[in-house]
């Protein structure tokens, strides 16, 4: 079976005041993001954005369509509309341009921490709102930072979703329910990024990465 490699991206040049210091080393100068673009291969790499910040119309799109790409966006929807966020306009107008919408969740808060009542709510309202925006069914979700257990992907499983996004890094089956992202990030040299684009899928999971997602599947 076919191995994909997923880059993630969070904001798109000089984050905002509004950016939490925790976030803000995985906003990434747009020039970056242009060079990794043009060095992906044709097939085995898939791009992702998670929180719905304005760059992702601004500038992520423009490039994307520049080079006849597609890309997945998954906006937190307690966001929509707030100052340096995406609005409902956009998220449709980055669907009718043939990206894909997904689910982030409400709040940007972690899925295991939640009760079983504050989990559902965060799996369904914003599915039910996305689908409104765009018109279509909302079928996939990224976990906020990444994080899940067996109880979370539980309710995933229960709220219909047809596929889950991590952060855990590496190649997977291209298509897996739950699929491992790679997360761009500034502590890291472009040249680094460039290498890791341009080799694309060709490298499988290390033992390290492959044991980390075992054990919160199990956990």
């Amino acid at each position: 079976m076919a191995l994909e490699l997923i880059l993630t991206f969070h904001g798109l040049g000089e984050p905002p005041d509004t950016v939490t210091e925790g976030e803000r080393k995985v906003w990434v100068p747009v020039e970056w993001f242009e060079a990794i673009v043009a060095t992906l291969p044709r097939a085995g790499v898939a791009l992702a954005f998670d929180d719905g910040n304005d760059s992702d119309l601004q500038h992520a799109l423009p490039t994307l369509l520049r080079f006849g790409m597609t890309a997945r966006f998954f906006p937190l929807v307690g966001r929509i509309d707030a100052n340096g966020y995406l609005s409902a306009e956009a998220i449709l107008e980055l669907s009718a341009a043939g990206m894909r919408i997904g689910s982030h969740g409400l709040h940007h808060r972690d899925w295991r921490k939640l009760d079983d009542e504050e989990l559902r709510a965060e799996l369904l309202t914003p599915r039910e709102q996305l689908s409104r925006i765009i018109g279509s069914e909302i079928t996939e979700a990224a976990c906020p930072f990444g994080s899940y257990d067996r109880r979370v992907l539980r309710a995933l499983r229960a709220a219909g979703y047809r596929r889950t996004f991590n952060s855990d890094g590496g190649t997977a089956s291209a298509g897996s329910w739950l699929s491992p992202r790679t997360s761009v990030h500034r502590e890291l040299p472009l040249q680094h990024w460039l290498d890791l684009a341009a080799a694309g899928a060709a490298g499988r999971p290390s033992l390290a990465e492959s044991g980390k997602r075992l054990v919160k599947r199990l956990r």
